[in-house]
């Protein structure tokens, strides 16, 4: 999905006698399949693809000793937060460079109907529980509680409007830019209405959806509340704060709340706990909804997810309709700004706070901001500069993005390794190679499992995805 053709003009000319022999050698040479030139990828896309894949592994795997750069609490932005408007940006900006090489409309439909199939069977397979812990050597779920939400399942949404609409008015992939500063938001109107339309249903929703009173079973085995039934009191609309906001009321009614995600971010508050950020045990004055689910890829967020995508796409139109360096740079740089500093006049204005798991405007403006400015730097620095040496491991991530996600982001390959074991189910070859080479070296347990994810899961799952990009293997949707 990160292919672009190379444009090549054609010019009629007077072809002379002389020149007859020559033009028939040339068609001949052109005729040869070895001399049909390939499409030529963008590697800074795959470069910033495989960051992402990486930073996902980082701050899932450490994030549990270095929370700073886990999923904030509630309100702000930290690492992780990133790592979901990254992939959903990176979707978007894929998808001009992928069906600028489809010409039929029909064939163009049927990919993105079975991608968006396959994407929905993976996100269920993998998050809606499954699939477990690679620590609990257990597999299958209790489809009264399987989560049918997910990392995979909000990309497919994103990803099937987005190309929708591409497909919709991909006539304007045919013509030329006008002159002009906004030429290029004025070719694709379009998908900035159906952006329009998503946000306004988005804060519509939110702002005015009536919040009532709910109640929830606890269902943490390991809590003294275990089968109680407890009652979060609302009577609110348009609140913005963890127990009471249309976001977790729609998921509950939609979805049910014994199908949401049972370990939300919030947790680790200091409404309740003391150790917040980390995890600790909750307070003794610790409000209800501590011990409630709530589903980070939810219903109402995922709408607002997609337009982490139409941001994408927007860029991606700019690269392939846009053949300078500077003008491409120029447009990409002064849009990334502008959305960041929007993003952050809302969130500390108090308009409009960053909230990943609520999917705020605020958020989707800095993070696109961000996204927009790190694939900048990585389009300077490799396909400008061609200084692509160093993120090699990186690229080769990119390159087969999914296989690493599902083996290394997901544990699937950490989940088969520790089920050979030794005398004890703890006693496994990963654990060994945390204890002994990592945290007993460096005689601390944060910095020794920080290192642990930094070589020998990114760094080895790079080399990984080198040796198969020799073998020209890919795993693709």
């Amino acid at each position: 999905m990160t292919d672009i053709k190379e444009d090549v003009d054609h010019h009629r000319h007077l072809i002379l006698p002389t020149e007859a022999p020559k033009l028939q050698e040339e068609e001949e040479e052109k005729a040869k399949p070895q001399q049909i030139s390939k499409p030529k990828r963008v590697a800074s896309l795959d470069i910033f693809r495989g960051l992402t894949v990486a930073l996902m592994i980082l701050v899932d795997d450490a994030g549990g000793e270095w929370p700073v750069i886990g999923h904030a609490p509630w309100n702000g932005c930290n690492l992780a937060d990133f790592v979901m408007p990254f992939f959903l940006f990176i979707v978007g900006m894929a998808i001009p460079l992928a069906f600028k090489r489809i010409q039929d409309r029909i064939t163009a439909i049927s990919k993105v109907i079975l991608r968006t199939l396959k994407l929905l069977f993976w996100g269920l397979l993998l998050q809606g529980g499954f699939s477990h812990a690679p620590d609990k050597l257990t597999y299958g779920v209790d489809m009264k509680k399987i989560r049918w939400c997910g990392i995979l399942q909000r990309i497919a949404l994103a990803y099937l409007v987005v190309s929708f609409v591409e497909i919709a008015t991909r006539n304007s992939l045919t013509k030329g830019l006008l002159p002009g500063k906004f030429s290029v938001f004025k070719l694709y109107f379009w998908h900035w209405m159906v952006g329009a339309c998503v946000l306004t249903v988005y804060l519509g929703t939110l702002y005015g959806t009536y919040v009532p009173d709910w109640q929830f079973t606890v269902q943490n085995t390991d809590s003294s509340d275990f089968g109680k039934v407890l009652t979060v009191a609302c009577n609110v609309r348009g609140k913005l704060d963890p127990p009471c906001n249309a976001v977790g009321y729609i998921d509950r009614k939609v979805l049910g709340i014994n199908h949401m995600y049972p370990h939300p971010a919030w947790k680790r508050s200091k409404a309740c706990t003391n150790s917040s950020p980390h995890e600790g045990p909750f307070r003794a004055d610790a409000p209800p909804w501590c011990w409630a689910p709530f589903e980070p890829e939810g219903i109402l967020s995922s709408i607002s997810a997609i337009l982490s995508t139409i941001f994408g796409v927007h860029f991606g139109h700019v690269l392939v309709h846009m053949k300078g360096h500077s003008s491409r740079l120029q447009h990409w740089t002064i849009m990334g700004l502008g959305l960041l500093i929007l993003g952050i006049i809302l969130h500390f204005t108090d308009a409009i706070p960053l909230n990943k798991q609520l999917y705020t405007l605020s958020y989707v403006c800095v993070t696109s901001g961000v996204a927009a400015l790190v694939f900048s730097a990585f389009y300077i620095m490799v396909d400008i500069w061609n200084f692509k040496y160093p993120f090699l491991p990186l690229e080769w991530i990119g390159m087969n993005a999914m296989l690493v996600y599902v083996m290394a982001a997901e544990g699937i390959f950490a989940g088969f390794v520790n089920g050979w074991y030794y005398d004890d189910p703890h006693n496994t070859l990963i654990h060994w190679i945390q204890k002994h080479i990592f945290i007993k070296v460096w005689h601390s347990r944060r910095v020794g499992i920080l290192l642990y994810v930094i070589f020998a899961e990114i760094l080895f799952w790079g080399i990984v995805a080198g040796i198969l990009h020799r073998l020209s293997i890919y795993w693709k949707l």
